[in-house]
């Protein structure tokens, strides 16, 4: 499976940090005086950072590697993949899913689990 990710010229990169924000994802920060990825997983390649970086240190690349399948991830009989719930292992079709970040990992949460997860 092939992904894109942001690949930044550590010889460009001035460590201004114009990049870090436009990341909403969380995947950049600024390491030693220049903008690192810091988790490739949370990097989701659409390049809204690339625009933001005056010196042009940003660029997409392809990486193509073995992605193995979360459990809250499975195929549909069309081979389409279905998310799940990672508390209660309900489907997309029966609640919605929202994407919610913790310490660095992505999981998708149900609307029916999510007040739970907010409020403990």
């Amino acid at each position: 499976m092939a992904k894109m990710t942001i690949k930044i010229d550590e010889e460009l990169c001035n460590g201004c940090g114009e990049c870090i924000s436009p990341c909403v994802e969380g995947a950049l920060a600024l390491v030693d005086g220049k903008a690192k990825v810091v988790s490739e997983e949370l990097c989701d390649g659409a390049g809204v950072c690339i625009g933001a970086c005056p010196v042009g240190a940003l660029s997409l690349e392809r990486k193509d590697h073995v992605v193995e399948i979360p459990a809250f991830i499975s195929k549909d009989e069309k081979g389409a993949e279905v998310l799940h719930c990672h508390l209660c292992q309900r489907s997309e079709s029966e609640h919605y899913l929202l994407q919610v970040r913790k310490q660095g990992r992505a999981d998708w949460v149900c609307t029916r689990c999510l007040p739970g997860l907010i409020h403990g």
